[in-house]
């Protein structure tokens, strides 16, 4: 059984080694599914560590259908990786309609190469999950990260495993809610790769007098939040 760590941060990725994790998927910020972690981390994690390292790289939360500067954007973090010497990369991309995009897709992974190709949990969002793993298949996916299209792998168990008994090319790989309690019913099944964040927290401080940082205006899963220029044309005219 393959086991790999979601890393939030250095810490979290050097605690993943110490325990036995296979490799480390590094991201930042959980709370939103994980978005591409900056140079730095990157750079600091590859010194640190002697197992893989595979870098999520998704540009911004929310949903999987990106614009032309987003997909330059996730194109240039992948080449960044490779300049680390990153071994694999977590991506993917959909359509407005939750189809796979192929096209771009696969010029993800073509640019990836030789680094290892994860397509994350964006197929949780796809109307035709058979379809779709085929597809990956085809274009050369090494391993598909999936909660079966469940809020939770245990739930999703029926379409992990079925995945798995039809997989030649692609390794599928349960992730999401995967913890001590359940974690033996997925090797169980016959699957060879979980992915599971571990985490707990800690570092805390007072925060009873303070105003929130967090922003739940931002937290939008249908849309983009984008600054607007006509708002910031009348701001800036109106103050100069």
């Amino acid at each position: 059984m393959l086991v790999e760590v979601c890393a939030n941060s250095l810490e979290s990725a050097l605690n993943a080694q110490e325990a036995g994790a296979d490799r480390i998927e590094l991201c930042s910020e959980l709370g939103v599914g994980g978005i591409t972690p900056s140079a730095g981390l990157i750079a600091l994690v590859k010194k640190a560590l002697k197992i893989p390292v595979h870098v999520l790289i998704r540009p911004r939360g929310g949903h999987f259908t990106y614009t032309d500067g987003e997909f330059k954007t996730m194109i240039q973090d992948i080449e960044i990786c490779k300049d680390y010497g990153v071994e694999g990369i977590v991506s993917g991309v959909l359509h407005p309609d939750f189809e796979l995009d192929v096209d771009r897709t696969q010029e993800l992974i073509n640019i990836s190469r030789p680094m290892r190709f994860t397509f994350h949990r964006a197929f949780d969002w796809v109307p035709d999950p058979q379809k779709s793993f085929e597809q990956l298949g085809a274009m050369g996916v090494d391993y598909l990260l999936t909660s079966g299209q469940e809020n939770s792998s245990e739930a999703g168990l029926g379409l992990l495993k079925e995945l798995n008994s039809i997989s030649k090319e692609v390794n599928v790989m349960a992730g999401g809610g995967i913890k001590l309690e359940n974690a033996e019913q997925f090797k169980s099944a016959g699957l060879t790769a979980i992915h599971l964040s571990g985490t707990s927290f800690g570092n805390t401080i007072a925060m009873e007098s303070k105003i929130s940082m967090n922003s739940n205006t931002h937290l939008r899963e249908n849309q983009v939040a984008v600054t607007n220029l006509e708002t910031v044309r009348q701001i800036v005219r109106r103050v100069k």
